[in-house]
Order: structure tokens, then C-alpha cells, then sequence
């Protein structure tokens, strides 16, 4: 007898949260077409009040409001950003990035003493880099 309640409570329940789901859906989806309606009109009121006047173009009707309104959407796109997948895509795109350039990467720690070289040694062994590429220059122009 017990196990019968346990089983009806259960199928009620199951119902009652079916039933409450469909009612939400049921909501949003009016709310949805309601605000669509709003949208439209609001297109419409806002053409018409600053279209002619500014660019001399005629009046629109409600659909044809809708229907800039979808043009503009198509072209322009739907602005569905700011939600955590392109955070995720971000960081991926980032780090596809790093790994991707970490073969090219040098490390410049050494460079710290660039400056130290070039005043000892750089400024000799480059006059003589020049000279001996003189000299073979000249080995080059004086051979028949």
C-alpha cells in the first residue's frame, strides 16, 4: 500500500514539473513573439521619424520595418558574443599561438652584455672582419 503512494506522489510530481515546463515554454516563446512585435514597431516608429527627415527617404510599414530589421541582423550579424564559450575560444586561439611560436623563440638573456662586447671586442674584430674581406677582394681582383 505504502509503495502505491510513493508511486503515485512520484507520477504526480513527474507531472506537475512536466506541466510547469510546458507552461514556462509556453511563456517564453509569447514573450518572445511579443517582444519581436515590439522590436518591429519601435524599427518602424524610429524610421519613419528620422529617415525622411534626414536622408528624404519614404515611410515604412510594420513588415517592412520587420524586414529591415532581419537585413540589418543578416548583414550586420546577431551579436550573440560575451557568453563564456568566447572566453574559451579566446584562450585556446591564444595558446594555439604560443605553442605555434615557440620554435622561432630565442632566449635574450645573453643580450644583458651586448653592449659590454661591442666596446672590448666588437668594434676590433668587426675593423677586421672589413679587412680581411678587403684583402680577399683584392686576392680576387688581382688573380687572371
Amino acid at each position: 500500500m505504502e509503495t502505491s503512494k510513493n508511486i503515485e506522489k512520484q507520477v504526480e510530481n513527474t507531472v506537475k514539473e512536466s506541466v510547469k515546463k510546458v507552461v514556462k515554454i509556453f511563456f517564453f516563446v509569447l514573450l518572445g513573439i511579443g517582444i519581436a512585435f515590439l522590436v518591429g514597431y519601435v524599427v518602424m516608429y524610429l524610421w519613419n521619424w528620422l529617415m525622411p527627415y534626414l536622408f528624404g527617404l519614404p515611410t515604412v510599414g510594420y513588415w517592412q520595418a520587420l524586414g529591415i530589421l532581419l537585413l540589418s541582423k543578416i548583414i550586420f550579424g546577431f551579436g550573440g558574443g560575451g557568453g563564456s564559450h568566447d572566453k574559451r575560444k579566446k584562450s585556446r586561439k591564444k595558446e594555439f599561438f604560443k605553442n605555434r611560436c615557440r620554435p622561432m623563440r630565442r632566449d635574450f638573456t645573453e643580450w644583458e652584455h651586448y653592449d659590454a662586447f661591442w666596446k672590448e671586442e666588437g668594434e676590433l674584430a668587426y675593423k677586421n672582419f672589413v679587412n680581411r674581406l678587403k684583402k680577399e677582394q683584392n686576392e680576387e681582383g688581382s688573380q687572371p
